[in-house]
């Protein structure tokens, strides 16, 4: 049997699995590295809101995305579709689900509660420079 690469364990990871994602994480300098697994299905208002406590993800998101497809929307009614392979950098502030019948992979890099800045995108969604959005 052929394991999927994409899909195996991590050596030297922390394995998490919450409200049905993956995580698969790695320190990297002052950042880290993840690989984020979501079901088909998966839906962040659905499964995720009453774990975290918000009504939408506050963080940002800022990497690969490997395999699938993920369609965001902000509260302002803005959305985004981002299919694989497909660099995506996503604001805080918004809800996110999985479109199709495969995993969506996102492979992530962050720094827990201090990515935007870091990255210096901004601290919520905005319609004032689409250049650092990653919908390349």
């Amino acid at each position: 049997m052929h394991t999927d690469p994409l899909l195996a364990p991590m050596k030297g990871a922390a394995h998490r699995d919450i409200a049905g994602v993956k995580l698969d994480i790695v320190p990297a300098g002052c950042g880290r590295v993840k690989r984020m697994i979501y079901q088909p299905g998966f839906r962040w208002s659905t499964h995720m809101r009453a774990t975290v406590g918000t009504d939408l993800c506050q963080h940002a998101h800022v990497g690969f995305l490997a395999r699938g497809q993920i369609h965001i929307q902000y509260a302002d009614g803005c959305t985004l579709e981002f299919a694989a392979p497909q660099v995506v950098a996503i604001e805080p502030g918004h809800d996110g689900w999985v479109v199709g019948n495969e995993p969506a992979v996102l492979i992530e890099f962050d720094f827990e509660g201090d990515t935007a800045r870091k990255f210096e995108m901004p601290a919520k969604h905005t319609h004032t420079d689409n250049s650092k959005r990653g919908t390349f």
